[in-house]
């Protein structure tokens, strides 16, 4: 369908347009049908497609919900799905009929007039494509006397259709007006199959489009698509090309989402519709970059606010008490760090060295553990950092009220999903600049730290967090998502997927455990750390050595095992093993990394070298050397205090500042969960000392791991 109207969340359009629908598929989101629906329509989705159970299990009649998605905007575009029908005995196609009459009366009533059909997996079903095709048509001539359209699906797990190409032949043969195809980027490119072949499809013939991403799994295609989907953008799937050929056909249907995934449907179904529709609409950003010119031309007006260059880390915010506040400060001493400036009107610290910048916010939280450090905030540089607001909020970003006096700086911070502050800043001389609102104190870093920026800052989401964290900055910040890696910890499987700019000047990591079970171990809740970069690890290391740094102790196994894989010079092995650095290398560049100890329970420091073009984070198998030598450590704390460090229960101390007990629901910072809007003074990061919002967070796995920092939102952010 063409339009010259405006397509709520995807903007005004021209007569020449394509308004692609964004849908959503119910068999998406967690809870009833009325839950369901209110998310939808929350997020701004145009439709829905109806799933049988859904309307199964609701009080409502069919004209009810038909009523109830009126009353909310939503239009059913698809009812489904109808299974095992074509290619079938006489005597098993009369009965076949009997139900798709109930099934067509249904659709009737709710008003829908498209209904899917899935591709045979019936025992019953033989391989005759003139009979399925003969059958199909019976079908859609019923169906077209009550003004519905037949979509039929080859699914991937289908008996005998199981390709879009051989369900295009069965459509063809059929020659039917009201029949047409439903084509699913999860059951055309889970089997590998050739997406040019879609050109060959026209537009009018493919009467449904279904989007779902994946990763690449080796297992029954049943259970694959049955639990494993993810939105577009999280998985290993070329949706933009995929969908670019759909589009090139001429289709003009509905984008809808159809994503099976067991997380999703247990979330809170108003945060898994607005990832869903993020999704969809940075997919709509990708296709109109890479399609052929005539879908760019459909698109055009259609797409995202582009995001705006981004041109580093600005600074990282850690929430402190008067304890954790003095190690992290002693830390940053001996890492070459100065405290240059005191915020005018807050109790903030700037401590810098380069262009690496840290803010200790000592504001009082309620909340927080005492003795705790967290990762509060981040700052992004942006050339435009309205541009980078507007497009936040046309993805449902919140943008975070903020208190500020009259002489500071006009900033904009979003909330993440997990409650972090992101603010889009500009840093330099102007009066725009977040700068201004620091008062210098007349310190200088001396550079004896070498340190020269942030190289990147490490996070730790849950499970249920962690691809909404992922497609939060890809499709806020415009980053590039990698893929995602998996880690054999100590204590537990962790997954570790990073995200950067195309300029890789900013880097955010973001990690999970996969499954967290007893309580004997580790001590960290959601580890977070920011790594510093320097050109040359080596005598950085050993400068902060000198200064006193808490540099962690490597063990010597580690390095008999780097000389036997790698065979580096003795000299240079040397060195690393007497400054404890890490090191890696492929076949772009070299990687130098050490570490700190934990700070305030959860917080720790990186510095790292890249060499050339290396663009990682260092060897997954160094990410357990870490980890246990962060926990000799704490152990070793744990026994000068005369404690028992070994299978105690969770709420108990178990090492330097740290605290086993789990973070609970509901504890968040101020700054709330990332989808839906912060409302109430407390939401301004600056001000919410003991006023946090009563937020939805889950804290992050307890596994201790090389990456970004975890999340206990317990603290206001500077600004």
């Amino acid at each position: 369908m063409r339009t010259a109207g405006p397509v709520g969340p995807v903007g005004e359009v021209g007569p020449s347009v394509v308004n692609h629908r964004l849908t959503i598929a119910t068999v998406c989101l967690s809870g009833t049908l009325e839950d369901k629906l209110a998310a939808a329509a929350a997020a701004r989705f145009q439709g829905v497609e109806l799933f049988d159970s859904d309307l199964i299990a609701s009080s409502w009649s069919p004209h009810r919900v038909r009523q109830e998605c009126a009353r909310r905007g939503l239009s059913i575009d698809l009812y489904q799905p109808f299974r095992d029908f074509e290619g079938v005995p006489s005597e098993v196609f009369a009965a076949n009929l009997r139900r798709a009459e109930r099934t067509l009366d249904v659709l009737e009533q709710l008003g829908a007039r498209t209904m899917l059909v899935c591709s045979s997996v019936s025992p019953d079903a033989v391989d005759d494509d003139d009979l399925a095709a003969e059958q199909l048509s019976v079908l859609a001539s019923r169906a077209e006397l009550r003004g519905v359209r037949i979509a039929y699906e080859a699914l991937a797990c289908g008996r005998f259709v199981n390709t879009y190409a051989h369900a295009w032949r069965i459509v063809r043969r059929a020659g039917h007006p009201a029949l047409g195809l439903c084509l699913d980027s999860f059951h055309v490119l889970s089997r590998g199959d050739d997406m040019a072949g879609i050109r060959v499809v026209p537009g009018s013939k493919v009467f449904h489009l279904q989007l779902a991403d994946a990763p690449r799994l080796n297992m029954d295609v049943v259970e694959w698509s049955r639990h494993h989907r993810l939105f577009p953008g999280l998985g290993s799937f070329d949706l933009a090309g995929f969908v670019g050929y759909v589009l090139s056909t001429g289709y003009d249907g509905p984008l809808s989402l159809e994503v099976f995934n067991d997380v999703y449907r247990q979330a809170d179904p108003r945060h898994a519709a607005i990832d869903g529709m993020r999704s969809l609409l940075a997919l709509q950003e990708s296709v109109g970059t890479a399609a052929p010119p005539v879908v760019r031309e459909g698109l055009r007006q259609s797409a995202l606010p582009p995001a705006p260059e981004l041109t580093g880390h600005g600074f990282t915010e850690l929430a402190v008490d008067e304890t954790s506040g003095q190690v992290v400060a002693r830390a940053l001493t001996a890492l070459g760090f100065a405290h240059t400036a005191q915020h005018r009107s807050k109790p903030v610290q700037l401590w810098e060295q380069g262009k690496a910048r840290i803010l200790l916010n000592f504001a009082p939280q309620r909340r927080m553990t005492p003795g705790t450090a967290t990762i509060c905030a981040l700052a992004v540089e942006s050339v435009d950092p309205a541009g980078s607001t507007r497009r936040a909020e046309r993805l449902l970003a919140p943008v975070l009220p903020r208190l500020r006096q009259p002489e500071e700086a006009e900033l904009t911070s979003i909330a993440a999903p997990d409650g972090t502050a992101v603010f889009l800043v500009r840093t330099g001389g102007d009066d725009e600049s977040w700068l201004q609102d620091f008062v210098p104190t007349g310190a200088t870093a001396a550079s004896e730290g070498r340190i020269t920026g942030t190289d990147h800052v490490l996070l730790t989401d849950s499970l249920d967090d962690f691809d909404e964290a992922t497609l939060f900055y890809r499709a806020v910040l415009g980053l590039r998502a990698g893929e995602t890696t998996e880690i054999a910890a100590p204590f537990g499987l962790i997954r570790s997927r990073a995200a950067t700019d195309p300029t890789h000047r900013v880097r955010i990591t973001l990690n999970t455990a996969q499954l967290r079970r007893g309580d004997w171990a580790p001590a960290i809740p959601s580890p977070q750390h920011v790594a510093f970069s320097t050109d040359d690890a080596i005598a950085s290391a050993k400068a902060m050595r000198a200064l006193g740094a808490p540099v962690l102790k490597i063990p010597d196994n580690y390095y008999a095992d780097l000389d036997a894989r790698l065979a580096l010079a003795p000299e240079f092995l040397a060195a690393l093993r007497e400054h404890s650095i890490l090191y890696d290398r492929d076949e772009h560049g070299e990687y130098l990394h050490f570490y700190t100890e934990i700070l305030g329970s959860r917080v720790f420091f990186a510095v790292v070298q890249r060499v050339g073009g290396y663009a990682g984070y260092g060897d997954p198998n160094s990410v357990p050397v870490r980890m246990a030598a962060h926990r000799e450590r704490r152990l070793v704390f744990v026994t000068r205090q005369g404690r028992v460090a070994e299978r105690r229960p969770a709420r108990l101390l178990t090492g330097p500042s740290d605290r086993a007990e789990p973070i609970p629901a509901g504890t968040g910072g101020c700054r709330g969960r990332g989808r839906l809007p912060v409302r109430g003074p407390a939401a301004d990061p600056c001000h919410a000392a003991g006023a946090a919002l009563p937020a939805r967070h889950r804290s992050g796995p307890d596994a201790d791991h090389q990456g970004p920092a975890g999340r206990e939102r317990d603290r206001g952010s500077r600004h």
